[in-house]
C-alpha cells in the first residue's frame, strides 16, 4: 500500500507493489514467463512474485534525491480532501491499508425448528425464499431445496443479475436478459424495486449487506435466516415431516460423518469458497498473491482427496452438504473466477482432473445441481457488476462449453 509524507498541503505517496503501473514496467522488463513454461508451480509462482519485489526494492534503496526511471514512475501527487463516499460494491474499504477482502457475518439467524414451542416451525407455503442464480451460496440453499422436494413447500424468486448501487434489484417484466425460473418481480411486496426494501421492511435501522440468500416469513413478515449454510441444514432436516418419504431418506448432514463434514467446511469455506473472493476483492499485489497461492494449495488439497477417494462424492457414495457447498464454487471457476478474479495459476477443466471430473457428475448426474445453475446470471452478474474490477462490464464469450460433457 502506499506510503508518503507531508509537503504543504499535498501528500506524496509511494507505492512500492500495488501500483498497477510498476508492476506492468517489472513485468515488461524481465519478469515475464518463459515462452516454453506449462502449469508452473506454486513455487515457481513464488519466486516470481519475490524477484519482482526485490527488483522494486532496490530501486527504492537508492537516496531520495535519485530518481531512476522505476523509480519516479513510483510517485504521484494527490491534493488532500474527504474521503469517497463508500459504494455496495467496495468490498475492501478504501482506507484499509491490507487490501484484504473480509467477509461480514450475516446478521439473521433465527432457525426453522420442529421443537415443540418453536417460533418458527415447518409449515408448507409459509416461507419464501429470495435467491440469485449469480451468488454461489445462494446456490447452495437452491440445490438443497430441490434434493429435498420442498418445491412444493417452500417458494422462492430470484432477483436480477445486476447489483447496482442500491444491491440486488427485482426483475421488471421489461427485462428480456435474465431467463431463469423464476426471475420474476417481489411475489410478496408488489412496489418493491429492491431487496434492500425487504431487510429495511423488517428492520428500518438495518445498517448490514443486502446479501442473498433470505428466508422470509409470510406469516410473521419477516427475516427468518440470511445465512446460507444454516438455511441448507434447516432444509436437510426440518421439513422432514412434510416431505415425500423418498426425500426424507435425503440425509445430507450423516451423523456418521458429521465430524469429518465439519473438518472439511472449515478450510473449504475459508480458502476456496471465500478464497476466491479474497483474492479477486483483494486491493494491494501482497493481498491477491497471498490468497491466490493458498486457493491452489487448497484445490490441490481437493484434487487429492478426490482422486484417491471412491467416489462419485466427497465421501465416496453418500452426497453431504460438501458436495453442494464445494460444486457451487467450483462449477463457476472456469467461466468467471479464472479471469474475473485472476485464478489463473490453472482451470478445473485442465488442471484438475479429479476435481473435474466430479464436478461433471454432480451437474449432468443429479438434477438438483444442473437445474439450479444459471450460466448466464452468473457471467453476467460478476463482469458486469464489479465495475471495480471490470470498468466496461464487456462479459468474455468463453470457456465454451461453460461446461463439458461426462
Amino acid at each position: 500500500m502506499p506510503r508518503g509524507r507531508m509537503r504543504g498541503n499535498l501528500v506524496v505517496s509511494m507505492s512500492l507493489i500495488s501500483n498497477g503501473q510498476l508492476l506492468r514496467i517489472c513485468s515488461r522488463s524481465r519478469y515475464l514467463l518463459p515462452t516454453g513454461l506449462k502449469s508452473p508451480s506454486l513455487s515457481a509462482t513464488r519466486g516470481i512474485a519475490t524477484a519482482t519485489r526485490l527488483q522494486l526494492q532496490r530501486s527504492y534503496s537508492q537516496p531520495p534525491n535519485s530518481f531512476s526511471p522505476l523509480r519516479a514512475a513510483a510517485f504521484h501527487t494527490t491534493m488532500s480532501s474527504k474521503p469517497a463516499e463508500t459504494k455496495i460494491t467496495d468490498w475492501v474499504p478504501k482506507n484499509d491499508p491490507s487490501g484484504e477482502f473480509k467477509r461480514q457475518q450475516s446478521s439473521f439467524r433465527h432457525t426453522i425448528s420442529s421443537a415443540p414451542g418453536a417460533r418458527f416451525p415447518p409449515e408448507a407455503g409459509r416461507y419464501h425464499l429470495y435467491v440469485s442464480y449469480a451468488c454461489p451460496w445462494a446456490n447452495r440453499t437452491l440445490i438443497a431445496r430441490k434434493l429435498k422436494g420442498l418445491e412444493d413447500i417452500v417458494s422462492f424468486s430470484a432477483v436480477h443479475w445486476h447489483m447496482g448501487a442500491r444491491g440486488w434489484r427485482f426483475p421488471t417484466p421489461e427485462d428480456a436478459d435474465a431467463e431463469g425460473e423464476n426471475v420474476v418481480p417481489d411475489p410478496l411486496h408488489p412496489g418493491y424495486t429492491h431487496l434492500r426494501e425487504v431487510y429495511f421492511g423488517v428492520n428500518p435501522g438495518y445498517e448490514g449487506r443486502f446479501t442473498v440468500p433470505v428466508l422470509y416469513d409470510k406469516k410473521e413478515k419477516t427475516i427468518v435466516n440470511n445465512e446460507s449454510s444454516e438455511i441448507l441444514r434447516m432444509f436437510g432436516r426440518e421439513f422432514d415431516g412434510l416431505v415425500a418419504e423418498e426425500y426424507k431418506s435425503v440425509d445430507l448432514y450423516p451423523e456418521v460423518l458429521r465430524a469429518e463434514i465439519e473438518a472439511a467446511h472449515e478450510w473449504q469455506y475459508d480458502l476456496i469458497n471465500n478464497g476466491v473472493y479474497k483474492a479477486g476483492f483483494a486491493t494491494t499485489q501482497e493481498a491477491y498473491e497471498r490468497n491466490v497461492v493458498r486457493l491452489f494449495e487448497a484445490l490441490d488439497r481437493a484434487e487429492k482427496h478426490l482422486a484417491e477417494g471412491k467416489g462419485p462424492y466427497w465421501f465416496g457414495d453418500v452426497l453431504t452438504e460438501v458436495d453442494i457447498r464445494l460444486f457451487v464454487t467450483i462449477i463457476r471457476f472456469d467461466p468467471v473466477y479464472v479471469q474475473h478474479f485472476k485464478c489463473n495459476i490453472r482451470d478445473i477443466r485442465s488442471g484438475y482432473p479429479a476435481i473435474h471430473k466430479w464436478m461433471r457428475n454432480l451437474y449432468w448426474n443429479i438434477p438438483a445441481f444442473k437445474d439450479t445453475t444459471n450460466f448466464l446470471h452468473i457471467k453476467n452478474h460478476y463482469t458486469k457488476s464489479h465495475t471495480n474490477i471490470n470498468p466496461l462490464s464487456i462479459t468474455p464469450l468463453g470457456p465454451l462449453p461453460n461446461i463439458l460433457p461426462l
